[in-house]
């Protein structure tokens, strides 16, 4: 089912799962067709009838720092932290098990590429990859550079 959970005050737990389709009213006498039902709220808009890739797509479009996990990751959890001490607070999308397949793959160079897509994070529409690679892309000087230049962090 499709619905906005909200966790704490910097995660949205997002079900892309299809809902199933509505129902009309036993006694309805309006013959009016129904328009499709959106479901808006923490700065998403959700379609219900945009398949799980496309709202993906979308939704790494929409955001400069966009984390998505899996519940309660730790790995997750470092990548926030990591963000924030650095002055970026990411949008993080908790995906279910049969949601985690529709993310992009990630980067040939990712350690972790070949065990679970997620957590995976993207900076300005591109994936990082998981925590390995976010945390060797601030090692090496490059991630703060990077969030300066997709208008996430400001100095």
């Amino acid at each position: 089912m499709q619905r906005l959970r909200s966790w704490s005050s910097d995660v949205v737990q997002l079900d892309l799962s299809p809902l199933p389709p509505p129902q009309p009213p036993p006694s309805s006498s309006n013959n009016t067709p129904m328009s499709t039902t959106a479901i808006s709220g923490a700065g998403f808009s959700i379609d219900e009838e945009e398949p799980t890739e496309a709202r993906i797509r979308r939704l790494i479009s929409e955001h400069p720092v966009i984390i998505f996990s899996r519940s309660s990751c730790c790995m997750c959890h470092v990548m926030k932290k990591l963000l924030a001490t650095i002055g970026v607070h990411p949008t993080v999308i908790e995906l279910d098990d049969h949601e985690v397949a529709s993310l992009p793959p990630p980067p040939a160079h990712d350690s972790l590429s070949s065990r679970s897509p997620a957590p995976a994070v993207f900076i300005g529409g591109t994936c990082v990859g998981s925590l390995e690679s976010l945390v060797a892309l601030h090692l090496s000087g490059h991630l703060v550079r990077k969030l300066v230049e997709v208008g996430a962090l400001w100095v």
